[in-house]
């Protein structure tokens, strides 16, 4: 498969089988997306994997920061800015509407969104959960490599066979998962990503969010 049709062809997948991942398939994924990208080579990126019963202890470790603390530990790394402008706020609603009509929740029914936005927490029934870390001391230009890497990964995990979604919800008890995984002072969790098999029955796997026209955000200059 070419890396066009891989590119066309990747969802964030929200529900999981129970087929299991090995952890040489794991090794093998991070063996190809360590050759991504890097702006001087910094390769400014750390990878906390986990599965079996440290994935439950990571998902436990959740639920439990989060009935403490509603609001959630973003701290000083929102995951969206205040005051999100257009066009970016419609799209933003427009998947969240567009996931909750393929799981058959209606707007008011508020316990239903409650619990599927905690599904984030239990990496959607995936069987490996990655958490991508970084140093503090790095810039903005070092957190779109982290990027890079991260889409390599979901690309190569693509081409096996396997699935991925990018949850940047695990920001919220980053805090927690800083002391859980006895990360330095110097190191910031960014996000995680639940790999595994789809469940291709699931009707929320059945989304593919809507991407902008080319006109709408590209300029050519300087061409016949």
């Amino acid at each position: 498969m070419s890396v066009a049709e891989l590119l066309k062809k990747r969802i964030s997948v929200r529900a999981f089988s129970d087929s299991p991942v090995t952890a040489q398939q794991v090794l093998d994924l991070l063996e190809t997306a360590r050759w991504s990208p890097s702006g001087g080579n910094l390769q400014p990126w750390k990878v906390v994997v986990v599965s079996g019963a440290e994935r439950l202890a990571v998902e436990r470790l959740a639920m439990q920061a989060l009935s403490r603390n509603p609001g959630g530990e973003a701290g000083d790394h929102p995951i969206y800015p205040q005051g999100l402008a257009e066009p970016y706020r419609t799209r933003r609603y427009r998947i969240g509407e567009d996931l909750y009509e393929l799981m058959g929740i209606p707007r008011e029914d508020k316990a239903a969104r409650l619990r599927a936005v905690a599904r984030n927490y239990q990496l959607f029934g995936a069987p490996v959960g990655l958490f991508f870390v970084i140093d503090r001391s790095m810039g903005h230009g070092q957190w779109a490599h982290l990027g890079m890497f991260m889409q390599s990964l979901a690309l190569v995990a693509e081409e096996q066979g396997l699935a991925t979604c990018m949850q940047e919800a695990w920001a919220m008890v980053r805090d927690s998962l800083h002391q859980h995984f006895q990360l330095p002072d110097n190191e910031l969790v960014y996000c995680g990503m639940a790999l595994g098999y789809a469940d291709r029955s699931a009707p929320v796997n059945g989304l593919r969010s809507e991407r902008a026209p080319v006109e709408e955000f590209a300029v050519l200059r300087g061409f016949d």
